[in-house]
């Protein structure tokens, strides 16, 4: 089982072809960093696993079509990968401080790095739309499609797909006054939600190399 689970991660993993210059996305290593913040071994697995299935166009979206809501760092090609970096960087600052990381167990730790990684990885849903505002629901409902294939037990998994889907936080309503979306109410989908929330704030001024990690 966990052979076949390396297999599948590294198969999805290894390479996308974009167009026909053929470019090359390791999808596992663009979230090297990321997920390497992650200690549970079984967790991070489920980690590599999910990225690797992460649709292609994730990796060459901007965070946002506008640029009204997003800082310059996550705009342009990259930028929602850049974005999602962000937001995980804002829960390690967050996480390994004692007055906050205190109220959270090594393990809840480990899923709320993983929920920030998928948060916005159906942003497009099936890719023919340019946003999906029930994205948060896309990408939970796309975890539990894909539970047989990663190792997290049916708890982990609520915990974080229950994250992913308040990640909006007030933000609960479609274009049509439809409310489609939770509001967070538990400190793991509080906390997930105001990292997306800071990373998409203009003041924030993050620095990335030309590989898309964040300059320390």
């Amino acid at each position: 089982m966990e052979d076949s689970l390396v297999e599948a991660a590294s198969a999805v993993a290894e390479v996308a072809v974009v167009d026909s210059n053929v470019v090359v996305i390791d999808k596992v290593a663009s979230f090297s960093k990321e997920i390497s913040y992650i200690k549970n071994e079984r967790i991070k697995e489920s980690a590599n696993v999910l990225v690797g299935l992460i649709p292609d166009y994730f990796f060459h979206e901007a965070a946002s079509s506008t640029g009204k809501y997003h800082p310059s760092f996550s705009l342009g090609e990259g930028g929602l990968l850049r974005h999602t970096k962000a937001a995980v960087r804002i829960a390690r600052e967050l996480l390994i401080n004692k007055v906050i990381g205190s109220h959270y167990t090594s393990d809840e730790k480990d899923l709320i790095y993983l929920a920030i990684i998928m948060h916005d990885s159906i942003k497009r849903g099936d890719g023919t739309i340019m946003y999906a505002f029930e994205h948060p629901l896309l990408a939970s409902n796309f975890i539990k499609e894909h539970k047989g294939s990663i190792k997290l037990t049916e708890e982990e998994m609520d915990l974080v797909c229950s994250m992913i889907e308040t990640h909006m936080g007030e933000w609960t309503t479609d274009y049509y006054g439809n409310k489609v979306l939770e509001e967070p109410t538990t400190k793991y989908q509080k906390i997930v939600h105001m990292c997306d929330y800071l990373a998409s704030k203009k003041f924030l001024d993050i620095k990335f190399n030309d590989k898309n990690d964040i300059v320390f």
